[in-house]
């Protein structure tokens, strides 16, 4: 007599990135090797699988589950439910629920994968040469999510009824394609037009694209509808064309990313590190900043030692990279300081006078979402700018919450977040809130995390500056608001990704951030915990003349630096390049606001400190973009053997002897690079010697100077050799990108909605 075999059934709660990553045909697969019966299907929470088979094969099953390949990324599985019995060997893919409080994971958007992409340039594949070919291992994800959970119902491609052979290959377990919800094909899908600058159709489907290919040959600006947005492109060979783009777009010197069509077309350009390479390759595909193998190429693109290169990540940039057979500028669709056009009716409007011609098509986006930034440093990667590919992946509270928080970040480089759950949603990078478009952008970005949670958060955080947009939206809100000093959040965002409650030493440099005192503060030294710091240090102030202008002019900021050490004698000095840049009438203005203290707020900021340097040893008077002068002096810097500078430890470290130091060497003639080097050295001594006086073993290091390699790298050296662990961030920008986290950190653990400051 065979004996009764002993089954369970047991109901299993999976939460992680696992909707729109494949993974419930990946269930359904491991449930039929290991003959498990039952079914799996998305909720508002993420999968809920209901599994019968034996306690072995159930056990095996679950340790196999908890291994997903990626796209898919498990955080969490949890037995809810178990009970004796169940029968039937069949596994099953139900239709979403809705039950609970949204709280799923969105999938970014995914590169295309090996698969799709020898499907696109095999001339006998039904999908030969179609631009928007996917599969459940890559394609459009958050760009066309409307809410959860993600299915094709839910997405801008609910217009595009499948037909036969794509509802086959959607039904088919064994097919790549099953339950990929994007999924199209010629016949059924979405499909370009090229139109001009009235939006006259040109040509359409592939004669489309190789008029668009054509025209960049040419020397045309071709604005190109992608993923989440327009990018602008043109022949990165053509100086004239990129100076026309230049001009247009008034983006005079930052420099712009360059997509190639190949990896060996880029290691013929940049020296590509094995992270590097693993980057640029992987699902993300972001812009990575490499250095060139000679800075004087490309110079009309980036007149830097550093280049951003993506390489194609979508069917429709691969195709159109082949066909030029040469790297191309790709640019973000907008005006500077704009966000990106994601729509191409307001793309004629707003890229009118800039594009010659677009390269359109009618999927709908849902959201703009930019190209992700990402520089390795001290051997790790680190994202500057968080969008596509990235976002809005969440990052782990570590503490769950009763009531969904919604944190509004600050001015610049803005993300918002949303605290639901154990989870923090971060929205992709938006920009700098500076204008009408940037600021209907943040509230957009508020309306989608709002939307696809379902839900209108309890209390809302935001800066403690009174003048941001995000502040007075927090205001007229309508909930409770918690005001967040701008350092500390810094300091908490990178304490979230890393799992830290404090004590620790933080360090928080970056250009500006509001001061509790009415300084501007922004070269902090903090012992921080999640809800409360205390200020223990900071580099000694001096004074901006014309506030905010000195940001755009590093001549202010070195000016007001020098007045602090010199006084009125500064202005007999026109020896001194920082003095020399300005002439006599623009002088004697600056003299007076410095002596009666008019337009001058004073700060501690370590951004405005690289600005002066960069001035004082020439490298840069005037900046066209945010952060050119303390990148400057970061390539500037040269090998030295001499001992630094010195800056001397205490609540106010003060810079005077080092400036003294570094003017003096600049009269004697010391090369540029050296000073420059010593400069970052001594700063990176400062930090090391603040840490050991702390006594704090766990030293967090964040804010935008934190982009710089170089003070980054001798940073994190120093403290190890001291025997301190460094922490820095990875998931979240070192900027005001990751501010929302941090203010989300802060609210979570902080008991009054008053700003704590432990005396």
């Amino acid at each position: 007599m065979i004996p009764a075999v002993h089954k369970l059934t047991r109901t299993l709660c999976v939460r992680g990135a696992v909707q729109g990553v494949g993974f419930r045909p990946f269930v359904y697969r491991t449930a039929r090797s290991c003959g498990i019966g039952g079914w799996v299907r998305n909720n508002a929470r993420g999968v809920v699988i209901q599994a019968v088979g034996t306690e072995g094969d159930l056990d095996l099953f679950q340790v196999i589950i908890e291994q997903a390949p990626a796209p898919a990324r498990v955080r969490e599985i949890r037995i809810a439910e178990e009970a004796e019995g169940g029968n039937g060997t069949s596994f099953l893919i139900l239709a979403s629920g809705r039950e609970g409080d949204i709280s799923a994971g969105v999938t970014a958007d995914l590169a295309t994968c090996p698969d799709c992409l020898r499907e696109l340039l095999d001339p006998c594949d039904r999908r030969y040469r179609y631009p928007f070919a996917n599969c459940t291992h890559c394609g459009p994800r958050y760009s066309i999510l409307e809410k959860i959970p993600y299915d094709r119902s839910h997405t801008t491609m609910r217009r595009f009824e499948m037909c036969p052979n794509c509802r086959g290959e959607y039904e088919d377990p064994a097919n790549r394609r099953f339950h990929a919800q994007p999924n199209a094909c010629p016949d059924c899908g979405p499909q370009l037009t090229l139109w001009d600058v009235g939006g006259r159709g040109l040509a359409m489907r592939n004669e489309a694209l190789c008029a668009a290919a054509e025209s960049v040959r040419m020397g045309k600006i071709i604005a190109v509808k992608g993923l989440g947005g327009f990018h602008l492109m043109v022949d990165a060979r053509n100086d004239a064309a990129i100076g026309e783009l230049r001009r247009r777009k008034h983006r005079e010197e930052k420099p712009l990313a360059l997509m190639f069509p190949s990896m060996d077309m880029i290691r013929g350009v940049c020296r590509v590190s094995d992270l590097e390479e693993r980057l640029l390759t992987g699902a993300e595909a972001p812009i990575v900043l490499l250095n060139k193998q000679n800075r004087a190429e490309f110079m009309s693109v980036s007149a830097n030692p550093m280049l951003g290169a993506m390489l194609p990540y979508t069917p429709l940039h691969h195709l159109l990279m082949r066909d030029l057979d040469s790297p191309a500028v790709a640019t973000s669709g907008n005006l500077s300081d704009e966000p990106i056009c994601i729509d191409e009716g307001e793309a004629l409007v707003r890229l009118k006078g800039i594009a010659d011609l677009f390269l359109v098509h009618d999927r709908p986006i849902a959201r703009p979402v930019e190209d992700s930034i990402v520089r390795v440093m001290a051997g790790r990667a680190t994202l500057l700018r968080r969008a596509r590919g990235y976002a809005p992946q969440s990052v782990p509270m570590h503490q769950g919450i009763s009531a969904p928080i919604l944190a509004v970040g600050g001015q610049m480089k803005n993300t918002v977040a949303l605290g639901i759950g154990a989870e923090a949603i971060i929205s992709q990078h938006l920009g700098d809130l500076g204008t009408e478009p940037a600021a209907r952008a943040f509230e957009d970005a508020v309306r989608t995390l709002e939307g696809l949670y379902d839900t209108r958060p309890a209390r809302v955080v935001c800066d403690l500056h009174p003048d941001y947009p995000t502040t007075r939206f927090a205001s007229e809100y309508g909930r409770p608001v918690m005001a967040v000093q701008h350092h500390h959040a810094h300091v908490v965002s990178c304490m979230m990704e890393n799992n830290l409650s404090g004590p620790v030493l933080g360090v928080a440099w970056d250009g500006t951030g509001y001061g509790p005192d009415g300084t501007v503060w922004g070269g902090e030294f903090m012992l921080a915990d999640r809800g409360a710091y205390r200020r223990v240090g900071h580099l000694r102030c001096f004074a901006l003349p014309g506030g905010d202008q000195a940001v755009r002019e590093p001549r202010r900021s070195a000016l007001g630096l020098l007045y602090e050490v010199f006084g009125e004698s500064v202005f007999d000095m026109p020896d001194l390049p920082s003095v020399r840049a300005f002439d006599s009438a623009s002088l004697r203005v600056m003299r007076q606001m410095l002596k009666k203290g008019v337009q001058s707020p004073r700060t501690s900021s370590a951004g405005r400190l690289f600005d002066a340097v960069a001035s004082i040893l020439d490298l840069r008077q005037l900046s066209k973009y945010e952060g050119q002068a303390a990148m400057e002096l970061e390539f500037a810097a040269t090998e030295v053997a001499n001992e630094g500078y010195h800056i001397p430890c205490a609540t106010q470290a003060d810079w005077e002897p080092m400036l003294r130091r570094m003017i003096e060497d600049l009269g004697n003639g010391r090369d540029r690079g050296e000073i420059a080097r010593l400069f970052h050295e001594a700063l990176a001594c400062l930090i090391s010697e603040m840490a050991r006086i702390s006594g704090e073993k766990s030293v967090v290091l964040s804010g935008g100077c934190f982009q710089n390699a170089l003070l980054l790298e001798r940073t994190v050296a120093l403290l190890e050799q001291g025997g301190f662990v460094p922490y820095r961030h990875s998931q979240v920008p070192s900027n005001d990108g990751g501010i929302s986290l941090g203010q989300l950190g802060v609210a979570i653990h902080r008991k009054t909605d008053v700003e704590e400051r432990r005396s």
